[in-house]
């Protein structure tokens, strides 16, 4: 600092070289220099000073003020003034205005150099790390080249040149070794403002890094021609990725695959040898499964649009294919597709339809007592519960051959009286459980559904209110490598995760935990997050 006082352009020159070598603008240099100056000139004057420095940004000459706030009372005469010394040099001066005084300048010691010299650092780190997230903060969802800085702890720290990032152990690719000095090219996954600076966070094995890189290697999918609708991926090993084109003439998987497939192998490359299958997208979501499971031939699909669940039956001989190595050939088409995929060979579904054709008619058999032929008659007209006899259309039933209408109205007369029964002694159930009333009074629980309910310990309002979605609906995780199903309370009665939600919202407004109002603004906020997301990932 004392080199300063003897050479002030020097000092401009020195924030000249920060600004530059920081990427900074000079301005926020200067400024750091001054509130340096300031903190060094309260040790000479007083900590309790209020002390304002300016720097000339073209000469490099210092000033100094003390400030003294204007006061009715004086209580600290290092800091105050009162209001009629304030009006004797500014008569429009007002009670709670700061007067200044020029201070004489000061040679700065030893100690108070270096304290200024920690302000100035300070200063100018965090202007760097503002100009750092500026820089960085809208370009989520880029590729970007760098070069291994370090590994620490399995996080691979990268230079970007004007900043650092770092590819955590669980973003990187198996098997893949990262040396000091080595070039990577990985996915922005996001950009958080924190308090050590901005954390820029990098990935190789997010789904959207492989799609960006088919974005630089095949010119439909950048021009936008060939979109890509979904990608799939077990980092390292294999990959799905659908891929649409909105011209007719143009061949997706021919475009992404390349002339001797040189466009796809780049990609390939890039990965490290992941396996990549390339799927023509269809907006018929079973013809979309058919193809994600590919190279499997498929026989016959069964799908179920309200649970996102669909069936896939497939040759004896394909099964093995169409699971893949340990499963991975279903996994990734299920992640694909967003469908839930069961598959069963062609014996086992043929099997499974003997075993639901039995089941069905015998509930017809007991409940409705008929013979076995009439039961058999029914489910094969495709009725599957005693309630759709009960309600169904009288004409509908009678369009079945061999029945009239008193036939078809006894029927109806049967299946009423054993519904009728069976919520006597459900309700009788319910309440030896101790389900309480309110539930009765929730729209879209029926009382088998309450009894099941009850059984798993949820006998109020406000026990429903405490689920989880997945606590109704099932969920399924991946343990020990394996996925492993877990049931939900009513996931036997089909509901669905959307159902499931509003029933536990409209569960938690009855009990008084949130107000309908509350739902619309999350709900209002989730929608402006998700149109946020999608503008960046465009």
């Amino acid at each position: 600092m004392n080199a300063v006082s003897a050479n002030k352009l020097e000092l401009i020159q020195i924030a000249d070289a920060v600004a530059r070598e920081k990427s900074i603008d000079k301005s926020l240099v200067i400024e750091a220099m001054e509130d340096a100056l300031a903190r060094a000139a309260r040790t000479r004057y007083g900590h309790e000073t209020l002390v304002r420095a300016e720097i000339n940004p073209q000469t490099g000459e210092t000033k100094l003020w003390r400030l003294l706030e204007v006061v009715d009372e004086i209580e600290n005469d290092q800091t105050q003034m009162t209001l009629e010394e304030a009006r004797h040099r500014n008569p429009e001066a007002e009670v709670g205005d700061f007067m200044s005084e020029p201070l004489p300048p000061i040679d700065f010691g030893r100690q108070a150099a270096m304290g200024a010299k920690q302000v100035i650092t300070q200063k100018v780190r965090e202007a760097e790390r503002d100009r750092q997230y500026e820089d960085f903060k809208d370009r989520i969802g880029e590729i970007i080249n760098g070069i291994i800085k370090r590994v620490e702890y399995g996080h691979v720290i990268v230079d970007l040149g004007k900043a650092e990032a770092i590819i955590r152990r669980d973003q990187q690719l198996p098997r893949e070794n990262y040396r000091n000095g080595d070039r990577v090219r990985a996915y922005i996954m996001d950009v958080r403002r924190e308090t050590r600076g901005p954390q820029i966070f990098l990935s190789r094995s997010h789904p959207q890094f492989m799609a960006k890189l088919f974005e630089q290697e095949v010119p439909e999918v950048y021009d936008g021609v060939i979109e890509i609708k979904a990608v799939a991926r077990d980092p390292g090993s294999r990959a799905k990725i659908g891929v649409f084109s909105k011209d007719p003439g143009i061949d997706p998987v021919g475009a992404c695959v390349g002339m001797r497939g040189s466009r796809v192998q780049a990609v390939v490359n890039e990965l490290g040898g992941e396996k990549i299958d390339i799927v023509p997208w269809n907006e018929n979501e079973a013809t979309f499964v058919v193809n994600a499971l590919a190279p499997a031939e498929v026989s016959k699909v069964v799908l179920d649009e309200d649970l996102k669940r669909i069936e896939v039956v497939v040759p004896d001989e394909q099964l093995s294919l169409a699971i893949g190595r340990r499963g991975q050939n279903v996994r990734l088409a299920s992640q694909l597709t967003g469908y839930e995929i069961d598959i069963m060979t062609e014996e086992e579904e043929s099997a499974k339809r003997q075993e639901e054709f039995r089941e069905r008619s015998e509930l017809f058999m007991t409940g409705l007592d008929v013979d076995d032929m009439m039961a058999g008659l029914l489910v094969s007209e495709g009725f599957s519960k005693i309630e759709e006899i009960a309600y169904v259309d009288l004409e509908e039933l009678m369009e079945i051959d061999g029945l009239d209408e008193e036939t078809a109205e006894e029927l109806q007369a049967r299946a009423r009286d054993f519904i009728e029964e069976e919520n006597k002694k459900l309700d009788e159930k319910r309440k030896e459980l101790g389900v309480e009333d309110d539930l009765l009074e929730m729209d879209g629980l029926d009382l088998k559904m309450i009894v099941t309910l009850g059984e798993n310990d949820v006998k109020s309002v406000e026990d429903l209110a405490g689920c989880a979605t997945d606590d109704l609906t099932g969920w399924t995780e991946r343990v020990d490598g394996e996925r492993k199903h877990y049931d939900g309370m009513l996931e036997a009665y089909k509901i669905t995760p959307e159902d499931a939600e509003d029933l536990i919202m409209r569960a938690r407004i009855q009990a008084g935990w949130v107000t309908q109002e509350d739902l619309d603004a999350m709900k209002a906020a989730e929608e402006e997050a998700e149109e946020a997301e999608a503008e960046a990932s465009a």
